[in-house]
């Protein structure tokens, strides 16, 4: 394959050669084009596909919730994006400027979005004069610019991305409270029933929260070969924080009609919701293996590749039998709803058709070769896990589907055991230490304070791991999924918290923090390195 440059560079693996790894998968792969801009890239149609089908599922759902799409423009002037204190000192190192219009300055700079508030917020404040006009909810599918200066890496951190951006108004704030967790549950259903992610949905610390938001929620992935964190999605309530900025304002049921006034003035409770892209480097790094790809079938491209199998010593009627009755499973398995494409490449092997759909994660192989036609049989094999099957093709329409659905939850059920099996206790600092070098998330009591979550931050900056913690978290992965080639990297840098999961272990009475403030802990804490 290496002289085709057809498959994965002969010796790059994914639990050595992490990074290289990945810029092969997505490459090779024909996810990803890299562009002349660093930090941009061309999103080929393998990797749009998948885009379209998280997007198509989403705003399905959100519209269901009674959320409308919308379109504000790219650009935002200097006084708006500076309204907001707080969020401002949050985006200002990433906020991309126009100064000039060919040549000529512009009298006053604008910046391109890096998020739409302060774009959408001024329209807000128009659109809402009464209760009637709450809730307000709205969405866009569109890209924002984040001048990024750490190192790109395609999906998870680039300078243009693609998004969806939710910003809703209401009346009650336990209306924008519910709408927060709902969304949540929305983004985590994204990742666990499409990508067949596992995640972890909580709260954000206070120092990791949204700048200007009243609380952020998240979903948290886990990236075991890499032995990182990766935050998914977030789900954000803004309070009356962006709504006293902007005036977004309405008369309160049984006020008076007429215009606003500080009498009658009643703030809107606002929430803001996103996912990115990023979401499908997420995916590639969980479920890729040394081959390349391994789409979950929910939302890969093709779902099913009928190769048909001819060799020089067949008679032209052999020939035309298999062809045939593969073109005929390829429409069967249409008709029932199946993504399949049937690889009639006469100028390719039957080899190096395996390789070539294998290297792009197509979650099903059907072969058709003489001695399956004369026993009536299709031969299929898994990507996820090689397991291989002979199904009768009469049966197959009612088969394929079943077993994609088998492959969804079988992936989903081993990336959660494999994550289950990266998450440590800790109840001090040593024991954190000790945990976070093996390339482990970690649960730990926490009391909360911003100056312990400092304190983590400069008690492991420096740490890195030892070759003996590597080689045993290294075969606790492989002892749970020894056919997922995920290894723990070796790390260094500094752990952060990820979030206060929802879901909390019983706490003891009296349990003290583990950064040994004396504080006593008031919740657990999930850790850990992030992108």
């Amino acid at each position: 394959m290496s002289s085709t440059k057809l498959g994965i560079s002969k010796g790059v693996k994914k639990r050595s050669q992490f990074a290289r790894w990945y810029q092969e998968v997505i490459t090779k792969s024909e996810m990803i084009e890299y562009y002349d801009i660093s930090g941009c890239y061309i999103l080929r149609p393998w990797s749009y596909s998948i885009w379209e089908s998280i997007q198509s599922w989403f705003d399905t759902e959100i519209k269901k919730l009674g959320v409308k799409n919308s379109y504000f423009p790219l650009f935002v002037t200097k006084d708006a994006l500076e309204k907001e204190e707080d969020h401002i000192e949050g985006f200002a190192p990433e906020v991309a400027w126009v100064t000039k219009s060919g040549t000529t300055p512009l009298a006053k700079e604008i910046a391109i979005r890096p998020t739409s508030e302060t774009i959408m917020y001024p329209a807000f404040a128009k659109w809402v004069q009464s209760h009637r006009d709450l809730p307000l909810r709205l969405n866009q599918w569109t890209s924002v610019v984040r001048w990024e200066f750490k190192s790109p890496t395609p999906f998870l951190r680039t300078r243009e991305f693609l998004w969806q951006e939710g910003h809703s108004a209401f009346a009650k704030v336990e209306d924008a409270d519910e709408e927060v967790l709902t969304i949540l549950d929305l983004y985590a259903r994204v990742y666990e029933e499409l990508l067949a992610v596992p995640v972890i949905k909580g709260r954000k610390s206070e120092k990791e929260k949204f700048p200007g938001g009243r609380y952020t929620t998240t979903v948290e992935a886990f990236i075991p070969a890499a032995g990182r964190a990766i935050q998914g999605a977030t789900s954000h309530s803004l309070g009356q924080n962006f709504a006293k900025m902007f005036d977004i304002s309405y008369q309160a049921e049984g006020s008076s009609k007429g215009s606003k006034s500080s009498k009658q003035k009643s703030y809107a409770w606002q929430n803001s919701w996103g996912l990115t892209t990023r979401s499908i480097g997420v995916m590639v790094m969980v479920h890729g293996d040394d081959k390349g790809l391994v789409n979950p079938p929910r939302v890969s491209p093709v779902q099913v590749v009928v190769v048909w199998i001819v060799k020089s010593k067949m008679t032209d009627d052999q020939v035309a039998a298999v062809k045939d009755t593969c073109y005929k499973i390829g429409q069967t398995l249409k008709g029932a709803g199946v993504r399949v494409e049937v690889d009639d490449r006469l100028d390719k092997s039957s080899g190096w058709k395996y390789n070539y759909w294998e290297l792009r994660g197509v979650p099903l192989r059907i072969e058709v070769g003489p001695k399956e036609l004369e026993n009536g049989v299709a031969f299929l094999k898994r990507r996820d896990n090689n397991a291989s099957s002979k199904v009768p093709i009469a049966d197959l329409a009612a088969h394929v589907p079943a077993l994609l659905e088998t492959i969804q939850a079988d992936m989903l059920d081993r990336a959660r055991k494999v994550r289950d099996s990266r998450i440590g206790l800790a109840t001090n600092l040593d024991e954190f230490k000790a945990e976070l070098n093996k390339g482990n998330l970690i649960l730990a009591p926490w009391c909360e304070l911003k100056s312990t979550e400092e304190k983590v931050k400069e008690a492991t900056k420096a740490t890195k791991p030892a070759a003996s913690a590597a080689a045993a978290a290294s075969a606790a992965a492989a002892e749970v999924d020894s056919s997922s080639g995920e290894a723990f990297q070796q790390l260094s840098g500094a752990a952060k918290s990820l979030c206060i999961p929802f879901n909390q272990p019983p706490m003891k009475e009296g349990t003290m923090c583990f950064t040994g403030s004396g504080e006593k802990a008031t919740a657990w804490c999930l850790w850990g390195r992030s992108y």
